[in-house]
């Protein structure tokens, strides 16, 4: 079986960790034996606004080809808009960029099915594909489409909307995802189904972790951006210095808010407390998770949460919003605690029940250690999609 995976979320040298969920999911798909080779578009915009920043920049330094563990990745340029203008109309562009690379593909790789991941742009040019092909198509949601994308305009709703329809399966990453998906759309999709994506085993840590006597130590790691609850976070950490003066918390990931939330840190009195940890490499993670008591993060539009998964895999307890993709493999007061969104003093309650019950969080990260290990890994979802991959080859 060969597939052609559409993804502008991939690793590149622009971003070695972008879209890393895709590309662990498409070498738990090789190890299946499903052959696979991976188209991700480059935003690409003319002289001199590619020449302005440091981003344009590292665009235009990205390969045209490379291998990512022994995955083949093609990184075709289109046409693009700074701040994301005229999104709409990126499908149309994309699939600009990369009909003629598609076709070169196919001559010495003849893909049985396209598997696009987001409705916009790439199931877009996944449909489109479609019909000059005449393959099969797949689109995975994870969240971008539903949350953000269909909100943007009328027209970005229709083309997500027309991306969907011409799509012979849709996959989603949770329940929650999969209603908020058909709200937006306001229809029922017939081919839809959920697959939840999983943890690499390689970031389950096997080493042993030196920590301060006495310490208690929080751990958030999430981009730096309003909906990740960053802000909260701090606001409860800060109120519960009293009861517990050992506390560390540290904050990992990098993003725009960076600056306003060390501004907060200091406004709260948390300079000796809070760290900022910046950008951790991918292959640091596991010790980074291991060395936490509790894992933090309550964000809101959580399609899924695949950082939630690592933290448990590593025997933590973690802290979620309700409402989120998170409650399809968090159970409320055994495998971790589901808080309100954007509601400090739930916040606070959770924090201060696990931090004072140290043999009961003990307990909880245990459990969701196991529960992660027996049904979230991507092996796991490799043998869903395989499966998928079957029914609609066997249907057309």
């Amino acid at each position: 079986m060969k597939v052609l995976v559409l993804s502008h979320m991939y690793p590149s040298t622009f971003n070695e960790v972008a879209g890393i969920f895709v590309h662990e999911q498409v070498k738990a798909l090789t190890e299946k034996g499903v052959e696979v080779q991976v188209v991700s578009p480059v935003p690409w915009t003319p002289f001199p606004v590619n020449r302005l920043t440091g981003k344009w920049k590292a665009y235009s330094a990205i390969p045209g080809k490379a291998t990512w563990e022994g995955i083949p990745v093609w990184y075709p340029r289109y046409l693009t808009f700074p701040r994301a203008w005229s999104f709409a109309s990126s499908g149309r562009r994309m699939y600009g960029g990369i009909k003629d690379l598609a076709a070169r593909i196919y001559q010495e790789f003849p893909f049985d099915l396209v598997h696009a991941h987001a409705a916009l742009p790439d199931g877009y040019v996944g449909a489109l594909l479609k019909q000059s092909f005449r393959k099969p198509l797949l689109t995975t949601i994870h969240g971008q489409d539903a949350y953000v994308t269909m909100k943007r305009n009328r027209s970005c709703w229709r083309n997500v909307n027309q991306a969907l329809i011409h799509a012979d399966r849709v996959i989603v990453v949770s329940e929650p995802l999969r209603k908020a998906l058909e709200e937006g759309l306001k229809r029922e999709l017939p081919n839809i189904q959920v697959i939840h994506n999983g943890v690499s085993l390689n970031k389950v840590f096997q080493g042993q972790i030196k920590k301060k006597a006495g310490a208690k130590v929080i751990l958030t790691l999430g981009y730096l951006i309003e909906r990740k609850g960053h802000k909260q976070a701090l606001e409860a950490v800060a109120r519960l210095l009293a009861r517990h003066p050992h506390l560390e918390y540290k904050i990992a990931g990098r993003g725009p808010l960076r600056n306003s939330l060390e501004e907060l840190s200091k406004e709260l009195s948390l300079e000796s407390v809070v760290e900022f940890l910046g950008f951790v490499p991918n292959d640091d993670l596991p010790r980074l998770l291991a060395s936490c008591d509790v894992f933090l993060l309550p964000s809101w539009d959580e399609a899924f949460g695949v950082v939630y998964l690592e933290a448990m895999a590593n025997g933590k307890p973690v802290i979620g919003c309700q409402g989120e993709g998170i409650e399809d493999f968090v159970e409320h007061g055994k495998t971790g605690l589901l808080v309100k969104p954007r509601d400090v003093d739930s916040l606070v309650e959770a924090l201060d029940f696990l931090l004072s019950h140290p043999e009961e969080a003990r307990g909880m990260g245990e459990r969701a250690r196991m529960t992660v290990l027996a049904n979230y890994t991507w092996e796991k979802n490799a043998e869903k999609t395989v499966a998928v991959y079957r029914e609609v080859l066997s249907a057309c």
